[in-house]
């Protein structure tokens, strides 16, 4: 039997326990680990949801890698077309870690309609296209049929539909510039199959997706020459060194940008979350850790005379220290599982209801996402544990300093 583990358990269990002067500390103590670990998984969880969201939206316009003509990299308009037989295409096989590659093609427009006017940019994409992330945000109708002939089937943004008064269904001309500042504009005429919602109004003010082969036809290019291709990996953490692979790996008429290096000023904004994520673990780390040391120390001044009886009878200052650590690791374990219960209560009602909404504008989603991950709650106990007890050995050496011929007298 563990004498340690048996006194301190008979110690909690206690009925003058509930009554005792220590009880309402305690109680702070197990609400301050509660809601700090509250605090911790929900700013995890929120922090990383947002951050990956961001992420897979970017990349769903964009792929994780875009390689590109040297002359046409700077802007988001292909402007120079390069050949579709390329090493690489259509299977990455001298780089690992690369999941899909696909043919696109970009071209600045005017929507024209009865009300109203705005400039976009098609986004032609062929067969090869990935549309697993678009078909997540569809919100009516269905992806542009591909597979047959050349159709004017395309997929609009709910943005754009809202400001063109144009719906499911509905047709509408677009005007395309040619390159030659002489040259009249080119019109052509496509339908709505699909409105999608990504949160993300950068691209959703600008990006419709169609065939390929209407701007082959504006460009005068030919069937085999494309934009750019998009790349995309399969662990995102890897990228930039799948990035550098990839450069060293085409040609040298060729370019190659990670969407990190694109779109900088996104993923330098989302860093700051990781920044902001350790601030708030330490401060709630800090608070918990204080509540248990005033929690522990109240413990021993009230069990004062027990300590000098077990000194008295032999024990250990060691023995001794262990039945306050005991003590207060159960304590510890009680908040974090409330906190815990809590918290993963409060991130699953976000998650399936989006009861937080946020701006768009701002924060490039329309809901707060947020991300479960289990492995993350367990470290968090676990080095919420570990801390709290560490830290409690430094309070707990009081007791090595307690006289059992003073304390036995002790009232």
């Amino acid at each position: 039997m563990n004498l340690e583990h048996f006194i301190a358990k008979r110690l909690i269990t206690a009925k003058d326990h509930k009554s005792s002067i220590s009880a309402p500390i305690i109680k702070i103590a197990i609400a301050a680990i509660a809601l700090g670990i509250i605090m911790m998984i929900v700013s995890v969880a929120t922090g990383i949801g947002l951050q990956q969201k961001i992420r897979q939206k970017v990349s769903a316009f964009n792929g994780h890698i875009i390689i590109s003509a040297f002359n046409g990299n700077q802007s988001d308009v292909s402007t120079d077309p390069i050949s579709i037989h390329q090493k690489f295409y259509p299977k990455f096989k001298s780089v690992q870690g690369i999941s899909h590659i696909q043919a696109v093609a970009t071209k600045l427009g005017i929507i024209r309609t009865e009300s109203a006017f705005e400039g976009i940019t098609y986004k032609g994409v062929g067969k090869d296209y990935k549309w697993d992330y678009i078909k997540e945000y569809l919100v009516s109708g269905t992806i542009p049929n591909l597979q047959s002939s050349l159709n004017q089937e395309v997929v609009i943004s709910e943005y754009l539909t809202n400001r063109l008064n144009l719906k499911l269904g509905d047709s509408f001309n677009t005007f395309f510039v040619d390159e030659g500042q002489s040259k009249m504009p080119k019109s052509r005429r496509f339908k709505i199959v699909g409105i999608y919602n990504s949160g993300f109004q950068e691209f959703d003010a600008a990006f419709v997706l169609g065939d390929i082969r209407h701007l082959q036809k504006i460009n005068n290019w030919r069937p085999d020459q494309i934009g750019s291709f998009e790349v995309f990996v399969d662990d995102f953490t890897k990228i930039n060194k799948k990035g550098d692979e990839v450069y060293n790996e085409t040609s040298s008429i060729l370019n190659s940008q990670t969407i990190v290096e694109k779109y900088y000023y996104i993923f330098d904004w989302l860093k700051l979350f990781d920044f902001n994520i350790i601030v708030i673990l330490i401060i709630m780390i800090v608070v918990s850790t204080i509540n248990m040391v005033v929690a522990l120390l109240v413990l021993i001044l009230e069990r004062t005379q027990m300590i000098g009886i077990l000194k008295s009878m032999g024990s250990s200052n060691w023995s001794i220290r262990k039945i306050f650590l005991y003590n207060a690791f159960y304590l510890i374990v009680r908040g974090l599982f409330w906190g815990n219960l809590i918290g993963l209560g409060l991130l699953l009602i976000q998650k399936y209801f989006g009861i937080i909404k946020l701006n768009p504008e701002s924060y490039y989603v329309n809901v707060a996402p947020v991300e479960i991950n289990i492995l993350y709650i367990l470290g968090l106990n676990i080095c919420t544990i570990a801390i709290c007890l560490i830290v409690l050995l430094i309070p707990s050496y009081i007791i090595t300093k307690i006289s059992p011929a003073k304390t036995i007298r002790f009232n």
